[in-house]
């Protein structure tokens, strides 16, 4: 029976995972390791300032141990949404953590880049074909002006062009923005296997052994394909893969429990049967693959808005506690009346109470009657030197603000820094976060061969 297997060493590059459970998976024939890098998240930042979610130390780490079981073993490589956000700035520094390590360890690498990134007088083009729509209803039309104002743009990938670079029979594949599943499930298609089974597979596997009991992002999974099912196990003897937590993981991140909608695609996942093989060895049947009549690939751009300065501070007085909303209410007004001169529209200021509702913030249950909270206070406005200036009004002004029945005059807050305030730097904010209908394959294949001396031959 034909089977093709694909190592999931973690759920991000760069988390870092225990190498004798990725070793454990080449005690048989390996056909792909498969490891997602990228994610929205935590937001905007990554794509808008061009930075990673990982250190290169880590990820450089990670790799390591990745080419060193699929180079010389003839293994493809795939990371996929390289760098966090999977654009140009992102894909470069993987690229450049690659060729290090194939300088250090005197590696001979075919390698394939697939580009990720759209400029705005594509987009701007697309716009005015009626190509593009938003994600969701609540999500406002795509404007012109929101496009120039958005200079890292990028779309998500499915399999084709994965599929294309593996049939130049390459060593590694650094993927731009993709869809998370589509490196895994380019693998299985590249390999003649069901289109459904092997993107269903890829959702199982994209985030390590996060399907596993205990779960976590942090260790290898093994997922194999055959012509009507797959299956998953853990590659560590300490996490076990379960009927319920396969299944559990197939719902994770879905906005419907049988549906997943991918670039030019629909997942129909109503019919799926979780079936326990072998003690830890789940397999999974049924999964299809329904192509969209229309081909529609996800964008992604983050632009710059403001600036943030935050404080952390704690606080214990019983009395402030009692009455820390209020007294915030009155700082804020201090603050305010002290520049009259700034618009309010200029700068915005929030306060949060870890301890008390800093996460759920009105919606929080629970009923505070702890002896202390942690308070963290932002402002965020159009220049840095606002933030900064507004921020640091606001932390001498909460300090020694006097509320009713308050004894020690030597302050409100603890600072567990110093200096209290710290400058964050740019703020951004999802500009683009639309569909857009497209004809063919719109992703550009670098091939590069690199030598052991890290040149591109």
């Amino acid at each position: 029976m034909k089977s093709i297997r694909i190592v999931s060493p973690c759920g991000m590059l760069g988390y870092g995972f225990p190498k004798e459970s990725f070793d454990r998976a080449f005690m048989q024939e390996i056909h792909g390791i498969v490891v997602d890098a990228g994610s929205t998240d935590a937001g905007p930042h990554k794509l808008g300032a061009g930075v990673s979610i990982v250190s290169k130390r880590a990820v450089k780490k990670d790799l390591e141990i990745m080419m060193g079981k699929g180079i010389p073993n003839k293994i493809p490589i795939i990371i996929g949404s390289a760098g966090g956000a999977g654009a140009k700035p992102h894909v470069e520094n993987t690229l450049a953590i690659i060729n290090e390590i194939i300088e250090e360890r005197k590696y001979k690498v075919k390698l394939a880049v697939i580009w990720a990134d759209f400029t705005q007088q594509e987009i701007i083009k697309a716009k005015q074909k009626g190509k593009i729509k938003p994600l969701s209803e609540n999500i406002p039309p795509l404007s012109e002006e929101a496009i120039n104002e958005t200079p890292s743009i990028v779309a998500q990938m499915g399999h084709e062009p994965i599929v294309e670079a593996l049939n130049e029979g390459v060593d590694i594949i650094i993927c731009g923005r993709a869809y998370d599943p589509s490196p895994f499930a380019a693998i299985g298609i590249h390999s003649g296997m069901d289109a459904g089974l092997s993107y269903h597979l890829g959702k199982i596997l994209e985030c390590g052994a996060l399907c596993a009991e205990p779960g976590t992002t942090k260790d290898s999974i093994l997922g194999t394909i055959y012509e009507n099912s797959f299956t998953v196990e853990s590659l560590n003897p300490k996490r076990n893969c379960t009927t319920t937590s396969v299944a559990a993981h197939t719902f994770y991140e879905k906005e419907h429990p049988y549906y997943l909608h991918g670039p030019g695609f629909a997942l129909d996942l109503s019919e799926c049967r979780f079936i326990e093989e072998a003690p830890g060895i789940i397999k999974v049947e049924n999964s299809k693959y329904k192509p969209a009549p229309t081909h529609m690939i996800k964008l992604e751009g983050a632009r710059k808005i403001a600036y943030r300065t935050f404080v952390i501070a704690g606080i214990r007085d019983p009395l402030l506690l009692e009455k820390v909303e209020e007294v915030e209410k009155e700082v804020l007004a201090q603050v305010e009346s002290y520049y009259p001169e700034i618009p309010k529209s200029d700068y915005k200021i929030h306060f949060y109470h870890y301890g008390k509702d800093a996460v759920l913030g009105k919606n929080e249950p629970a009923t505070f009657n702890n002896h202390e909270i942690g308070v963290l206070f932002e402002v965020i406005a159009k220049s840095q030197e606002l933030a900064s200036s507004l921020c640091a009004t606001l932390r001498s002004t909460y300090l020694h603000y006097g509320y009713e029945g308050r004894k020690s005059t030597a302050g409100n807050l603890a600072f567990p820094f110093a200096p209290s305030d710290v400058e964050f730097g740019p703020v951004y904010e999802f500009s683009i976060y639309h569909l857009m209908e497209v004809d063919k394959n719109p992703f550009r294949i670098e091939y590069m061969e690199v030598g052991c001396d890290g040149k591109v031959i």
